[in-house]
């Protein structure tokens, strides 16, 4: 079964890794509506307004895309060094990204498969 844990720890690495690329992509994002806004060129933008609520929900979901991403990425480091703590994090973590459909739904799917069987907890009681 450590196998299976070692392996859902690489799966919660390439999960925090892609995050960090989805809040990277976001803050460019934000960055281009807010020189869209801001910016004075020969091309009239009908509302600087609504660039401006664009760029700040954007950078907020970003933001967002940034924490999970560490989050995911120090669990990942906590599962392949097997602390009981992580586990739990982990289980917490399922729940949430059982909505993010589909890859998110098999890592939720998977991470309760391995942690939740008599095996997957034993490796961290050992």
């Amino acid at each position: 079964m450590k196998r299976h844990v070692d392996f859902l720890a690489w799966l919660h690495l390439a999960w925090g890794v892609i995050f960090l690329l989805v809040a990277l992509a976001g803050g460019a994002i934000a960055a281009g509506a807010l020189a869209i806004a801001t910016g004075a060129s020969p091309v009239a933008v009908s509302s600087p307004m609504a660039a401006r609520l664009t760029a700040f929900t954007v950078l907020i979901l970003s933001g967002l895309a940034l924490l999970w991403a560490a989050l995911h990425l120090w669990l990942g480091r906590a599962l392949r060094a097997y602390r009981p703590w992580a586990r739990t994090l982990a289980l917490g973590l399922a729940v949430v990204n059982m909505v993010l459909l589909p890859f998110g739904t098999a890592l939720g799917a998977y991470t309760c498969w391995v942690l939740l069987k008599d095996e997957g907890r034993n490796v961290f009681h050992a």
